[in-house]
């Protein structure tokens, strides 16, 4: 039965007097005029649907704009309505709130999570701007989850409750609107795992039958305690919900027999030293289960839930949780942002606060879409980001953050600003120099050192975990690797031409575009910088005549004692990007070397006597004659590699360590390859300036009398 248009009124009106009732009658007409005679896939009236997400809007004493954007949100989309219409008729606050919650992407995209992705992308953009549309957008996928079963296709339902527990499911935890993420949990879990869910409803009534009064008592029990030692309080109990308990038997790989915390009391004070009192109570009658004590009012919630959460042995010998909170706690931990909402009777115009906008995750998340090169990547961090653990740490200032648990001090940077986070060198942990990879724990005290010339490692993606940090390090990564590539691709440009005697200018490149599909000249750069087009490629296209030449002479299989004299520096490249060095030769400044263009990678460095080298004899074309930069070398290292023989005897392998140090070389890697009753021969990687330093390391080795001998090695 559809909610009469005077019901919804008096209803916003019992919680907001000065509600604007003239403007939720003409919405609720207006509402029911536009989707006239369409039908849902349960038989009811279109029309149903927003009169009822305006009835979920109201339980939660929601702003009159709110419930009108509730009875119009779908008239965008689905019907002949124009924004410009909404705001012509209901004002640019309501006409901005039904375009912030009206989906968007109309497009055929690539696949159904690339839809999900975008539509999530354009949900976090709109909501930034007012919270109140990710309060509509909810009620909306409430209301829809309530009538999924009339819904046919069974792919279709799974995908919807995917999406849901996926995106909808935490999104509702952050804003902390209990209820309806409980509600939304349920009726995904339903569709998604109905087998799981019917065995723990089933077991849940079970023990209720067998227990009789347990949770009565247990209640009684609580009061009684505390009345006794003066403190008034308000018990409720009841028993998680069946996804709750799932997810506990999944993440601890037990059975349902093996849970006994089952159920969850709320102690309910008037105070805040109250709480505490209460705590102390319950405390000293029963036998506290270890770690399970969490104190979420010194240290709230992103969401900003505050109780104190203990696990005890209590009444009728149960293992029960208990949560200890003042009203005001409560209020927030049911309603969440909605409990925040505020009247400020103004001119007889509603003024909803804004606190929902100052939200830390919210501004993560903005952050994070920044960086973002896709819709999906966005998705992918951010569902990282909502679905994990926290752990509290402190600035050496005693400013706190929350991270999620695993985070690193790296993720911990980020989390104060970006910049901090992308020039970050060094951290103290309470006090202490730790590794950039350290997991951080509850209560550490971080301080951060950074430095102007340091930029994001590529390597700290294998190891953070905010999607903050890993958006902004990915972000660096494709910065860096385009301007990397477009560098070398510059560089082979200018090489070719000038080997082939022909002038080269920025007219004549710009004129070719077209022909290799690139909007910019450093487009095409960056396309020969990654191998996907050859340098004599560019050549014939603006010279034609070039090939016919070349064609007329016989290209003989190409060395390295061929290259010619001048060489393409290896000028600022960072390993890893446009250029890679070879892990068959490990090339060092000093060497000879060359490089071999590999498509999609850039350039592989080589020594000039490296035997992978043979392979590519028959291939002129992907052959590159480089140099090392003198300037660079200064300060970076490199990694060459010994095979040595040393004796098998007590302290031989500290005597060769002792020799690499020594001369300052730095082993980062060490394997023994043969074990005989005399001898043993091994690998030795060791972090060098250039190829002199490494000479001189395997020189003071020779000289060592436990080694019998020493070469570099090329394989």
């Amino acid at each position: 039965m559809v909610m009469r248009q005077y019901e919804l009124v008096e209803r916003v009106r019992a919680y907001d007097p000065g509600a604007d009732e003239d403007a939720l009658n003409r919405a609720y007409v207006f509402s029911m005029k536009a989707h006239g005679n369409q039908m849902r896939a349960s038989g009811d009236p279109y029309f149903s649907h927003p009169v009822e997400v305006a009835g979920l809007l109201s339980e939660k004493k929601l702003d009159t704009a709110s419930i009108i954007t509730g009875l119009l949100h779908d008239t965008v989309e689905d019907t002949e309505v124009t924004v410009s219409e909404i705001q012509d008729k209901f004002g640019e606050e309501i006409a901005q709130l039904v375009d912030g919650v009206t989906k968007l992407s109309q497009l055929e995209l690539q696949s159904d999570r690339h839809k999900q992705a975008e539509n999530f992308r354009k949900l976090v953009l709109a909501m930034s701007k007012d919270i109140r549309v990710l309060i509509v957008k909810l009620a909306d996928r409430l209301h829809n989850m309530q009538t999924l079963h009339f819904i046919k296709k069974e792919e279709k339902r799974r995908r919807i409750a995917r999406e849901t527990m996926d995106i909808y499911v935490p999104l509702a935890e952050r804003i902390g609107i209990r209820d309806w993420k409980e509600a939304l949990e349920d009726m995904a879990f339903r569709e998604l795992n109905p087998d799981a869910r019917a065995s723990i409803l089933n077991r849940l009534q079970f023990l209720s039958e067998q227990g009789g009064n347990l949770i009565d008592n247990i209640i009684k029990e609580l009061k009684d305690l505390q009345k006794s030692h003066g403190i008034e309080v308000e018990v409720s109990g009841r028993q998680k919900t069946p996804y709750s308990i799932w997810r506990k038997m999944q993440r601890q790989n037990v059975g349902f027999e093996q849970l006994s915390d089952i159920m969850a009391f709320r102690v309910i004070v008037d105070t805040t030293e109250q709480c505490y009192h209460a705590l102390g109570v319950i405390h000293s009658r029963y036998s506290v289960v270890p770690g399970r004590f969490k104190d979420y009012i010194s240290l709230p919630k992103p969401n900003g839930y505050r109780s104190l959460h203990t696990g005890v042995i209590g009444p009728e010998n149960q293992r029960i949780e208990i949560q200890i909170r003042t009203k005001e706690m409560h209020a927030i931990a049911e309603l969440g942002v909605a409990a925040h909402w505020q009247y400020k009777q103004t001119g007889g115009s509603d003024q909803p606060s804004k606190e929902g906008r100052q939200y830390r995750w919210m501004r993560d998340m903005l952050d994070i879409l920044a960086n973002a090169s896709n819709p999906d990547e966005f998705l992918e961090h951010t569902k990282m980001e909502m679905f994990s653990d926290q752990v509290f740490v402190f600035t050496p200032k005693g400013d706190l953050h929350a991270l999620p648990r695993g985070a690193t001090p790296v993720d911990f940077a980020y989390s104060v600003h970006t910049e901090i986070g992308n020039h970050c060198v060094a951290a103290k942990v309470n006090g202490r120099i730790v590794p950039l990879r350290t997991e951080l724990r509850n209560g550490d005290q971080l301080e951060i050192s950074t430095s102007s010339a340091q930029t994001p490692n590529p390597s700290w993606e294998s190891f953070v975990v905010t999607g903050k940090a890993r958006s902004c390090i990915r972000r660096f990564i494709r910065s860096k690797q385009r301007e990397q590539y477009a560098n070398l691709g510059r560089e082979i440009i200018d090489k070719t031409f000038r080997q082939a005697s022909y002038d080269l200018t920025e007219k004549a490149l710009k004129a070719i575009l077209d022909r290799f599909q690139c909007d910019t000249v450093e487009d095409l750069q960056v396309r020969v910088g990654e191998g996907q087009v050859a340098s004599r490629e560019v050549l014939y296209a603006i010279y034609p005549g070039a090939k016919d030449k070349e064609s007329a002479k016989k290209v003989p299989a190409r060395r390295a004692k061929d290259l010619p004299s001048h060489a393409i520096p290896v000028r600022g490249l960072i390993a890893g990007m446009a250029v890679h060095y070879a892990k068959c030769c490990h090339p060092l400044p000093g060497d000879r070397i060359v490089g071999i263009v590999t498509t999609g990678k850039g350039v592989t460095i080589h020594t000039i006597d490296c035997r992978t080298l043979e392979a590519f004899a028959d291939m002129p074309e992907r052959w590159i004659d480089v140099s090392w930069e003198t300037d660079q070398t200064e300060t970076a290292s490199f990694v060459g590699r010994l095979h040595a023989v040393i004796s098998n005897e007590p302290g031989s392998l500290a005597s060769l360590t002792t020799a690499i140090g020594r001369d300052g070389g730095n082993i980062i890697n060490l394997k023994f390859t043969n074990r005989g009753q005399d001898f043993f021969d091994l690998l030795v990687d060791v972090e060098v300036k250039d190829v002199r330093q490494l000479n001189n390391i395997m020189a003071a080795l020779r000289a060592t009398p436990v080694v019998n001998s020493v070469e570099r090695s090329h394989g």
